[in-house]
């Protein structure tokens, strides 16, 4: 018996989603966007402030609709805090719990599907009691596992008192889900072992979207001006900051500056440890390393195409034995170009898997100085070979387009 797919009402709730206007648009966006193509009547419901958003709307009201890309988003006023450690954060986190419950008054409809996103666990209580009220399913979207990474990459005893209690709600959480869903392909074994069942589960890793990758916008003349000239570059682009691990690329420029003359380092981005970096660099005399300022997501693939060979890193933790689903490295994929994965991600190895490249153990310059040596050394051809792998498992595997048919699914 073959059954019709009849549009469905969905609601995504996640405290730190934006769009490409506001800040940057992550897995929350994609999906919205892509599920109003499908026909489905979607809500995307956020926080009208977040430390994460680059230029946070202007509203007055409680609750503000915005028609955008197909689909609803609505901004729910917060109010406004200094930085990502402010302790405002965290009242935010409650206040938005609350104010969420007001949502089936606001706007006027009952959603067939509510997907909860993480990282902050308060507010899957608020969705929970919409998904009761409305007699939803609720599907829960788990993109950092909280509060294991405040314990494990904030070094936060498990015994705080408000550790344990983002572990009762996490514990809840789990076991409250009709679904759970993770862009972390092992998660499930945290998760059953705070008694989920592992059926609930299904791997969404993050994406890229074909119509940002497949049409990215041209850089100005003046920035590319400052990319070295005939050299054999080395690119990274995104954040500066301490769990990106960048001080081992610069080690590692610092050990090749010594051996090959020939080959440049270009670091794109910002990030709280980029003066830090600059430091670095002049402190150890390094005449091959470019840090240049951030450019527009629309504008990434223009500037790795002119890498000869893609980085990609982050600190040892045993937390990402889960996996780890970083957005550079599915736009990396989509560039064509041999990368270096120095992230130790358990039995998730997507660059072994793929064929396009090559894994270093995290924070060793020394291996990672090798495998860049190695990589120049091989054929045009045979870098070419492992740049087509990653578009072709980047194709396959890694656009929302794709991404969202799992979803759909599910729904």
């Amino acid at each position: 018996m073959i059954f019709s797919k009849q549009p469905k009402t969905i609601w995504i709730i996640n405290q730190y989603a934006s769009t490409p206007e506001y800040g940057y648009a992550g897995r929350s966006f994609y999906f919205a966007k892509e599920l109003a193509s499908k026909g489905h009547k979607v809500y995307l419901i956020t926080a009208s402030y977040t430390h994460l958003l680059i230029k946070p709307p202007t509203v007055s009201e409680n609750f503000t609709v915005q028609d955008i890309n197909g689909f609803k988003l609505v901004w729910v006023k917060m109010p406004e805090y200094a930085t990502a450690h402010d302790k405002k954060r965290i009242l935010n986190w409650f206040l938005f719990s609350h104010k969420i419950k007001q949502l089936p008054t606001i706007l006027k409809c009952a959603p067939d599907a509510i997907m909860y996103s993480s990282p902050s666990l308060v507010g899957y209580l608020g969705a929970k009691k919409l998904a009761k009220k409305c007699k939803a399913k609720l599907i829960l979207d788990i993109r950092d596992i909280w509060p294991l990474t405040l314990i494990k990459i904030g070094n936060i005893s498990p015994y705080h008192p408000f550790i344990c209690l983002l572990s009762f709600i996490e514990k809840k959480a789990y076991l409250g889900s009709d679904v759970v869903v993770s862009n972390l392909k092992y998660a499930v074994k945290h998760m059953t072992s705070l008694g989920m069942n592992p059926n609930k589960f299904t791997w969404i890793p993050n994406g890229v979207d074909l119509n940002e990758v497949e049409k990215p916008e041209p850089l100005p003349q003046v920035y590319l001006d400052q990319f070295p000239q005939n050299r054999f570059i080395v690119g990274y682009t995104g954040t500066f900051g301490l769990a990106n691990d960048i001080s081992t690329l610069i080690a590692a420029a610092a050990l090749i500056q010594q051996k090959d003359s020939d080959i440049s380092f270009v670091l794109i981005g910002s990030g709280r440890e980029k003066e830090e970096l600059k430091q670095g660099i002049q402190s150890l005399g390094l005449k091959n390393v470019t840090l240049l300022d951030p450019i527009s997501k629309k504008q990434v693939q223009t500037a790795l195409h002119h890498f000869d060979v893609l980085w990609v890193g982050a600190k040892k933790t045993d937390l990402y034995d889960f996996g780890v689903s970083p957005n550079k490295l599915f736009e990396y994929l989509f560039a064509q170009k041999p990368i270096i994965y120095s992230i130790e991600s358990g039995d998730f190895k997507p660059i072994l898997e793929h064929n396009c490249g090559v894994q270093t153990p995290a924070e060793n310059p020394h291996a990672l100085a090798e495998a860049i040596l190695h990589l120049k050394q091989l054929p045009v051809s045979t870098r070419n070979q492992l740049g087509a792998n990653g578009l072709n498992a980047a194709q396959t595997n890694y656009t929302y387009q794709n991404l969202t048919n799992k979803l759909e699914k599910l729904l």
